[in-house]
C-alpha cells in the first residue's frame, strides 16, 4: 500500500484532523491526545507539519526510517517545520495518551525566541533519540503547558503574546536541560559510541577513501553511528567538550602534522591527500586551528 503524505499547514488544519473545534488561537495549540477523535482520520501515512511540535506520547507507535518505536512508558520528541512523521494506528492498542504543543513559526518570528530557535538542536533529533522523562520532569513541563494554555484560552491582552512566548522558551529550556541530563545518565552507552566513532574516523583518515571522497561530513559520521547529526554532535559535546566537526578537524590536523613531518610531499600534495579540492582551503584551516601555516609547522624544530 502506498504511503500517503498529509500536509498540515495551519493550527486550524491540525484541529480538523484531530476532530476538535476551531482553535482559540491561530498560531498555537495544545492537544490532549486522549481526546483526539480519530474515527475519520487515516489509519496510516505521514504528516508534514508547517510548525514546531513538542510531543509527549504514551501507548503510541511511530515509525522512523524502517523501525517502529513503542512509547508505552512515554517519551518526549520534538520536530521542526517540514519534518516527516510517519504513523500507523493499526499497531496502537488501548488508545494514545499524552500531549502535544504546536506552534507556528509566525508566532515567534519577531521575538527573542525566534532568533534562537535553531539553537534547540533537539528539534532535529530522530524519533529513536527521544527524551525519557522522570515523573518530576513530566510534572514540570505539564505545569508550563497549563500556563501557556491559560494564556491563549483567556481574553487576549497586550501581555498575552509575550507571556505565551516566554513560557514556550521556558519549556524548551527545560527540555534542553533534561536532554543534557539524559546524556549524562547514559555515559557508558555514549562512551561505546564515541569509541566506535573514533575507530571509524581514524580508519577513514588512514584509508584511500580520504583522497577519493574528501573529508568526512558530520552527516556521514552520524549515519555510521546510526544517529541523527544533531543528536550525535550534542552527545559528543556533552561527553568530550567537542562537537562532531571539531573532532573531524582534530583527526585531520593530526594526520596533516604527521604528513608534514614524515614525508617530502609538498603542501599541495598533502592537501589533496587529505581530501581538499583546493590547497589554500587546507592552509587556511591549518593556520586557523594551529596558529601557523603548514610550511611554518614543517620548518619549526620539533622535539
Amino acid at each position: 500500500m502506498k504511503n500517503i503524505v498529509y500536509r498540515v499547514e495551519s493550527i486550524h488544519d491540525l484541529h480538523a484532523i484531530a476532530g476538535f473545534e476551531k482553535p482559540k488561537h491561530p498560531l498555537i495549540s495544545i492537544i490532549d491526545y486522549s481526546k483526539v477523535v480519530v474515527e475519520n482520520a487515516p489509519e496510516s501515512g505521514s504528516f508534514i507539519c508547517n510548525f514546531y511540535t513538542v510531543n509527549f506520547k504514551k501507548n503510541c507507535h511511530f515509525l522512523y526510517g524502517r523501525q517502529f518505536f513503542d512509547h508505552q512508558e512515554g517519551t518526549l520528541h520534538c520536530t521542526a517545520p517540514e519534518q516527516i512523521i510517519t504513523f500507523d494506528r493499526t499497531r496502537d492498542s488501548g488508545g494514545s495518551e499524552g500531549w502535544g504543543l504546536y506552534f507556528h513559526p509566525e508566532l515567534i518570528r519577531n521575538s527573542h525566541l525566534g532568533k534562537k530557535i535553531h539553537d534547540y538542536s533537539f528539534f532535529s533529533y530522530s524519533e529513536n533519540e527521544a527524551l525519557h522523562l522522570s515523573e518530576k520532569e513530566k510534572k514540570t513541563l505539564l505545569s508550563i503547558l497549563k500556563q501557556i494554555k491559560n494564556e491563549y484560552d483567556a481574553n487576549m491582552d497586550h501581555f498575552s503574546h509575550d507571556l505565551i512566548i516566554t513560557n514556550i522558551e521556558l519549556l524548551l529550556n527545560y527540555c534542553k536541560r533534561y536532554y543534557d541530563r539524559q546524556f549524562m545518565t547514559r555515559t557508558n552507552q555514549n562512551r561505546d559510541i564515541i569509541m566506535k566513532f573514533e575507530e571509524f574516523i581514524r580508519n577513514y583518515f588512514n584509508s584511500p577513501e580520504l583522497s577519493k571522497k574528501g573529508l568526512p561530513s558530520v552527516k556521514m559520521c552520524a549515519e555510521k553511528m546510526h544517529l541523527s547529526p544533531n543528536y550525535f554532535s550534542d552527545l559528543l559535546k556533552s561527553e568530550t567538550g567537542k562537537n562532531t566537526q571539531e573532532h573531524i578537524h582534530y583527526f585531520l590536523l593530526e594526520k596533516a602534522k604527521t604528513l608534514l613531518l614524515s614525508t617530502n610531499k609538498n603542501i599541495n600534495e598533502i592537501a589533496y591527500a587529505l581530501g581538499f579540492e583546493y590547497a589554500q582551503n587546507f592552509s587556511k584551516l591549518f593556520k586557523k586551528k594551529v596558529g601557523i601555516t603548514p610550511l611554518e609547522y614543517r620548518t619549526t624544530p620539533h622535539q
